[in-house]
């Protein structure tokens, strides 16, 4: 089943060649320019609530960074209902729970994607307390090892406002795309979200608006922050 949904999904890996894959290139390019006072080497990714697309927004924003010849690493923090194990067909035995609560070197968690230059640490087994785990000392300390290994990082979050581990993440990331489903979610709710990141005093460097009206754009639409 998991890699039935990885080939549907994975649209930047199985048709790079698309219409949508050249939108999640071209949110490549502009994440990579769209700052020119700091390296944006941890990018967090969030929706304002869930079902938006955000996890699928994540993989193929990896894959396309990945075919750039870039290291990349896709980390799961949804500890709660994890997703991107499923969307790379990979095992969630073992991951960033294991890493930091069982002290478990970066090594023993990273598994290879299919796509090269591309790597993921899955959430992994569940705990009895998210938010507590995201904030640890393990966590911060996991993150400066991988910023020595990997070019970017990809951080697939929970939705800015179902829990407060998002909030958590979003202080250790060096920016934060938020994706945000155009024909369901609402102006306030948006709203909402962006100021749930602001209060963090998050860098927000872009808003993803999904499942746009295709006559006006293939699927994706990406807005740099002015």
């Amino acid at each position: 089943m998991s890699r039935l949904i990885r080939k549907w999904n994975l649209i930047a890996d199985r048709n790079p060649k698309s219409p949508i894959s050249e939108r999640y290139r071209m949110l490549r390019t502009n994440i990579e320019f769209s700052t020119i006072d700091h390296k944006l080497q941890i990018i967090m990714v969030t929706s304002s609530r869930p079902g938006e697309g955000k996890s699928i927004t994540c993989a193929n924003m990896a894959v396309s960074f990945a075919q750039a010849n870039k290291r990349v690493l896709v980390i799961d923090t949804d500890l709660r209902k994890p997703t991107q194990h499923h969307i790379f067909a990979i095992s969630n035995h073992k991951g960033l729970t294991s890493a930091l609560l069982q002290r478990l070197e970066p090594k023993d968690v990273i598994q290879q994607a299919s796509t090269d230059n591309l790597s993921v640490i899955a959430a992994g087994p569940a705990p009895p307390n998210p938010s507590e785990v995201l904030s640890s000392e393990s966590m911060g300390v996991l993150l400066g090892k991988l910023r020595q290994t990997y070019d970017v990082i990809i951080i697939d979050t929970p939705s800015i406002m179902s829990v407060t581990d998002t909030q958590i993440v979003a202080t250790q990331s060096d920016g934060v795309v938020l994706v945000i489903d155009s024909g369901k979610v609402k102006k306030e709710v948006a709203l909402k979200a962006k100021a749930s990141l602001e209060h963090v005093q998050a860098n927000l460097i872009g808003v993803v608006l999904n499942n746009i009206n295709r006559k006006q754009s293939e699927s994706y639409s990406y807005y740099i922050r002015s």
